[in-house]
């Protein structure tokens, strides 16, 4: 949504009332997966709010939805299709991924580009969003204990995505297709427990709804993803 909507009507749209998202014809899709960053990290101390695999694989399916959005890849039946004909990216790191994919066997398994781009996707999304200005380095901990996180350079654009997808979802807004597929990213990462903490059982419900509608392919790659995370859980819970 191009404006941020007013808090305090979450129980005006009946639950039983269609969803429905609202087309984003005639501008490019922003990209998706810097979205998603913002949205599973602290917009103050750039701290992860989700365990490493589920941030990684969110990251990687992002990445996914941009390639499909620039024309380049497609989903059927749990496989990628890489359309070797088409338009260059103009982003960097698009390209660099699309070129590793074209190196592979065509119709690889999406769970297989999930897992292969989780290994890099978060350190690549950062250099990125740092290049753009949106994050800046920041190493923390004792000497011999350092590591580095990334700060977002202007809280207030970093807490957009989070204040916008929560208040759109808590009052059952229309949201526009980019917002749907961060929700989707939200919903299939187990991020909305945190992005709907204190929000009505309708605003819960209104989620699953809307992304339920999904046309394809997305719910190819948010089933695959969704999948992902879930074996994830279940293996740290019994490891």
């Amino acid at each position: 949504m191009n404006t941020s909507p007013a808090v305090g009507d979450e129980h005006t749209r009946p639950a039983h009332q269609p969803v429905r998202a609202v087309a984003t014809a005639h501008r490019p899709p922003p990209l998706i997966a810097n979205d998603f960053y913002l949205l599973a990290h602290d917009d103050q101390t750039g701290q992860p709010r989700l365990f490493h695999t589920a941030l990684s694989l969110g990251l990687a399916a992002g990445l996914l939805m941009e390639l499909h959005y620039a024309g380049r890849i497609s989903f059927s039946r749990g496989r990628v299709h890489v359309w070797r004909d088409g338009p260059t990216p103009a982003d960097w790191l698009q390209h660099k991924i699309l070129d590793r994919m074209l190196t592979e066997p065509q119709d690889t398994p999406v769970r297989e580009w999930l897992s292969y781009l989780a290994t890099t996707a978060g350190e690549q999304v950062a250099h990125r969003m740092t290049q753009a200005g949106l994050l800046r380095e920041q190493t923390t901990g004792r000497r011999w204990r350092r590591r580095t996180v990334y700060v977002p350079t202007d809280i207030n654009a970093a807490a957009w995505p989070w204040a916008r997808l929560s208040q759109q979802l808590r009052n059952r807004r229309d949201l526009h297709e980019h917002d749907v597929l961060l929700a989707g990213l939200v919903l299939h990462t187990q991020l909305d427990t945190a992005l709907l903490d204190g929000a009505s059982w309708a605003a819960r419900d209104y989620l699953g709804r809307l992304v339920g509608q999904l046309w394809p392919p997305w719910p190819e790659l948010l089933g695959e993803l969704g999948a992902a995370v879930g074996a994830a859980v279940l293996s740290h819970r019994t490891s």
